[in-house]
């Protein structure tokens, strides 16, 4: 089924492949959270050591979905040889060993910012905006057609290019987290333009109507305004003066000291 509205009828004639890989590559360049004002505050330096902090904590529940989210789109596919390459996505992330994977590696990045990963695996810490983020695409990857599921993942097309970016902006501008904590990073620089590449191969074979090209449009759309509302909300995340528990804000108490969000970005905490 399509968790979208469909198309209005009379909507057009098939667009061509060029055409079509350029619709899809214009969402991202347009709507990727990149541009979010969260992130260019982070690639620019100019987060205190909570904030950043704070967004680690809150990524990580995003991170920890990834690999449920595509053993729900692994379950759609008929051909076993598809499952088998999706798979590799799920190993990616959860690791083919303990100890292994792009989880252990977010908890490292963790443990390298100063943050047990005690307090990451909890998820105690985690604001109620990023979860109604991040459960709002694991059902949508549930739910919708395989087209959807797929053509969502895509925003790995833009993937390299903002690690990269992350790795030079960490180095140069928070260097009291520990060189270490960035392999994940890193590794998602190969590992997002090997599956954006697969991805958008599918897509373009998938979609045979103009319905389901928009179709596929709309879900990349939607998942780029997944990842710009969990940056919504941790921005929004800051404690009002006279309540450094966070409470009224949604913060968890306890969560972040006050002490830290005046802490300058780019000194050891």
């Amino acid at each position: 089924m399509s968790t979208l509205a469909p198309p209005p009828a009379g909507i057009g004639e098939l667009w061509g492949p060029e055409e079509f890989t350029a619709r899809l590559r214009a969402v991202p360049a347009e709507r990727y959270h990149d541009r979010h004002p969260f992130n260019v505050r982070m690639h620019q330096g100019g987060l205190t050591p909570a904030e950043l902090r704070r967004w680690i904590i809150n990524r990580f529940h995003y991170q920890r979905r990834i690999p449920v989210k595509d053993a729900l789109i692994l379950a759609k596919f008929d051909d076993s040889a598809l499952r088998r390459s999706w798979l590799r996505r799920i190993q990616d992330h959860d690791g083919a060993a303990e100890g292994e994977g792009g989880i252990e590696r977010w908890l490292r990045l963790g443990e390298a910012a100063g943050i047990d990963r005690g307090r990451l695996v909890s998820g105690d810490e985690v604001l109620p905006g990023v979860r109604l983020a991040v459960d709002g695409y694991v059902n949508f990857c549930r739910l919708g057609s395989p087209l959807e599921a797929v053509a969502a993942s895509l925003t790995e097309l833009a993937a390299p290019t903002i690690m990269r970016t992350r790795i030079d902006a960490f180095e140069r501008c928070y260097p009291w987290i520990e060189a270490e904590g960035l392999a994940y990073f890193r590794t998602r620089i190969g590992q997002g333009a090997r599956d954006s590449r697969e991805a958008l191969a599918l897509v373009l074979a998938w979609a045979d109507s103009r319905r389901e090209q928009e179709a596929a449009v709309a879900a990349l759309r939607f998942k780029c305004d997944v990842l710009w509302s969990l940056l919504d909300a941790v921005a929004a995340a800051e404690s009002p003066a006279g309540d450094p528990a966070g409470a009224s804000a949604g913060v968890p108490a306890g969560a972040f000291a006050e002490a830290d969000l005046r802490q300058p970005a780019g000194e050891r905490p």
